[in-house]
């Protein structure tokens, strides 16, 4: 319901009070100015993909040992904790005369692009300044050190980009609430279409055809591919960038409008940290139990998002890393996750429809759970039949272990679009039902999946090669972990009330989070 606007400014000449007149409604901007900037979403993908591919098997390409590769993954929780709130907080508060938005997307893209420059070159300028590249396994720690410095940057972009992008859609909805779900759909769409072209670039062996300077003494096939794949990137998030921030017109705060939000936040915590721990004080039991299965779940997930290219590699393909039976495996594995993209796509349409057919969104997160420990537990199993048969670098797997494997990557679509979906439903919901705000809420439950990520980015390299390398013992806690959330979200979280979760529907529509 659009709300009437705020009276006209007056003057008071008796007590020389001056009421500052409130900014006028904006209109809601047209379906195709948010979706030009939901596209956006397909070039931050694509690279979100190739990190998740590919990065976990050439850090190890530059000699870092297997159970130190995932510490390298740090960066994503810590920077989702400390970036995405304060780039949210201050681009809500940005004076610029190009908007609010549009200056933090300039330079979340330009960083990608420094970034990525320096993860694909890092070989390449770590031998140029000294690294040793004659003996294959042997760590070379300025390519390192570059990789490292161009992964954090990465994340860090990627986490500035992600948050003035959506915040951007609901700029433009201006309060339609109708436009407001079109234009998260828009960008939901254009993230799985970012998901599909970055892993089917990844998947694609001969890409570096296209340009032959990228392979080099210290950048073999794999990494001369990933090199090729990082320029489509910046090309493709350059193109829709750019498109976005000169079609689509970000109006700069007013002055009336910077007053307005000064008188509020006067009310207000004083930082965005100092409302989010706030939020903590104010959280119902139900809030509690929802971050403690989403917590145990997200131990489940993460050695999957970690291993799953690397497991393909090692296990299934039987290479070590530098080895071709590796760099097929890794491709192959990238290929599965494409696979998994669509599972997810065409999944995420059925969420609602299952969770009223087996008896609400709990139980569904429990059933998918269930499905996950089961997928992760195919692991085992499909190991196992590559080492009977003695899959190696000259013997590849057969096609039955192929097609297990993709089989594997497809079923773990399912469960990844329950557990996209499902959680910050609940927090909706007990949030609304408690009377706590569902921004917060949902923040708060972000630190809930954060937090195991980086738990299971310190202890699953150690963990893995104290039973010897191998990425089994994480896939084996996480079945365990996907097994306990399952029977904990059906057993501990409360099911919701009717009357709670059409409350909870009113303010999603009427706040239009994002």
């Amino acid at each position: 319901m659009e709300h009437p606007p705020p009276p006209s400014s007056t003057t008071n000449n008796d007590n020389n009070t001056l009421h500052v007149e409130a900014p006028p409604q904006r209109k809601p901007s047209p379906l195709r100015k948010m979706m030009a900037v939901a596209s956006i979403a397909a070039g931050i993908q694509f690279g979100w993909a190739l990190q998740l591919s590919l990065l976990t098997p050439y850090v190890q390409l530059l000699g870092v040992p297997h159970k130190w590769a995932a510490n390298i993954w740090l960066c994503g929780p810590i920077s989702g904790i400390i970036v995405q709130p304060i780039v949210g907080y201050y681009s809500d508060r940005n004076h610029s005369r190009f908007g609010r938005r549009r200056p933090f997307i300039f330079f979340g893209a330009l960083s990608v692009a420094i970034a990525v420059f320096l993860i694909g070159y890092a070989a390449d300028l770590g031998h140029s300044l000294g690294d040793d590249i004659t003996e294959m396994k042997k760590t070379r720690p300025r390519a390192v050190v570059i990789f490292v410095l161009g992964f954090w940057i990465l994340d860090v972009a990627n986490n500035m980009l992600q948050g003035p992008c959506r915040a951007f859609i609901g700029d433009l909805a201006a309060g339609d609430h109708r436009r407001m779900r079109m234009g998260n759909g828009f960008f939901s769409f254009f993230m799985a279409v970012g998901n599909v072209l970055g892993y089917a670039a990844g998947s694609y062996r001969e890409l570096y055809h296209m340009f032959p300077f990228t392979k080099t003494n210290a950048c073999d096939e794999f990494c001369a591919n990933l090199k090729t794949c990082f320029f489509f990137s910046i090309f493709l998030l350059a193109v829709l960038s750019i498109f976005a921030l000169l079609y689509v017109e970000d109006i700069p705060l007013s002055k009336l409008e910077s007053q307005s939000e000064l008188q509020k936040e006067s009310q207000q915590q004083p930082s965005c940290f100092g409302e989010v721990l706030g939020a903590f004080n104010g959280l119902e039991r139900s809030m509690w139990m929802l971050m403690c299965v989403t917590a145990i779940n997200w131990v489940a997930w993460f050695p999957f998002f970690l291993f799953d290219t690397d497991w393909m590699g090692r296990e299934v393909y039987g290479g070590k890393t530098g080895e071709s039976a590796y760099n097929k495996g890794v491709r192959a594995g990238a290929l599965g996750l494409m696979i998994n993209a669509f599972v997810l796509g065409l999944m995420s349409l059925a969420v609602e429809p299952l969770g009223r057919f087996v008896g609400g969104a709990k139980r569904l997160w429990g059933i998918v759970n269930i499905i996950l420990a089961i997928g992760l537990a195919m692991t085992v199993v499909i190991t196992k039949a590559a080492k009977h048969q003695h899959v190696s670098n000259t013997n590849p797997p057969s096609t039955g272990i192929k097609a297990a494997a993709f089989s594997f990557f497809a079923v773990l679509g399912i469960p990844l679009a329950v557990n996209f979906s499902v959680p910050f439903a609940l927090a909706s919901i007990y949030s609304s039902a408690s009377g706590a705000g569902q921004g917060l809420s949902l923040g708060v439950l972000n630190i809930s999946i954060v937090v195991p990520q980086m738990i299971v980015s310190a202890l699953s390299g150690p963990w893995d090669d104290l039973f010897g390398g191998s990425n089994l013992p994480a896939f084996l806690v996480g079945t365990v972990a996907a097994v306990v959330s399952g029977v904990l979200a059906i057993v501990l979280l409360p099911t919701p009330k009717p009357e709670d979760i059409a409350k909870a529907s009113s303010k999603a529509t009427a706040g239009g989070f994002h």
